[in-house]
């Protein structure tokens, strides 16, 4: 079953855009595409970083709605968010990664993120330090998981930081990382990373002694 996150409502609250339309559950296709063109549009134009995060916020809220993904796939929205991964802005990478995490959940987006190679891009948001950046990864590569991509999001560095992650105080992140080694690796998978960094610590120990 493919995952998303839900919680970029808030983040559309809390950066709602000054011209969203209060019935836009009401629109036709024709008019979410205008209203989404015109946010798309904005945030080429404005220089304004605090803008920009406003757009992002409201696009990623809105990829949520599986009635807005064709007009998020037409304006290459998914090229958007996967820009925004490699952004000094956390709050761009964030949202960005959000953005990517909800269309993921739509198959045709999907397949756009793997045919950019947004794999490598989103694997990178797993070592930020922003739990929210670190959590719509790990479900954006839960839903890029294919027959033909597995081997790319389940790679020996994935399931390492699963494996730190699975450890984690934090129980969101541990829960979710958790779900990944079981649902999306193979046993082999696990047991190759965890003596492979078993290792790796052992080493770093002999090192502390030297």
């Amino acid at each position: 079953m493919r995952k998303s996150s839900h919680r970029f409502a808030r983040y559309a609250e809390k950066y709602q855009h000054s011209s969203a339309p209060h019935g836009m559950d009401r629109f036709c296709a024709s008019e979410r595409f205008e209203y989404l063109q015109g946010l798309v549009t904005e945030f080429q134009d404005t220089d304004s970083e605090e803008a920009k995060e406003q757009i992002l916020a409201n696009l990623a809220n809105f990829a949520y709605d599986p009635r807005n993904m064709e007009a998020l796939r037409m304006l290459q929205v998914t090229d958007l968010f996967l820009d925004m991964l490699t952004e000094e802005n956390e709050n761009f990478v964030e949202f960005g990664i959000g953005g990517l995490c909800n269309l993921s959940m739509d198959r045709e987006c999907r397949d756009q993120i793997l045919e950019s190679g947004g794999i490598p891009l989103v694997t990178a948001c797993l070592s930020s330090h922003r739990d929210e950046t670190v959590l719509s990864a790990i479900t954006t590569l839960m839903n890029l998981t294919t027959g033909a991509s597995r081997s790319e999001t389940t790679d020996s560095a994935v399931v390492q930081c699963m494996l730190r992650f699975s450890l984690t105080q934090n129980p969101r992140l541990s829960n979710l990382a958790t779900v990944f080694l079981q649902d999306y690796c193979s046993q082999e998978q696990h047991y190759c990373d965890r003596e492979q960094s078993s290792k790796l610590c052992a080493f770093k120990h002999m090192e502390n002694y030297e």
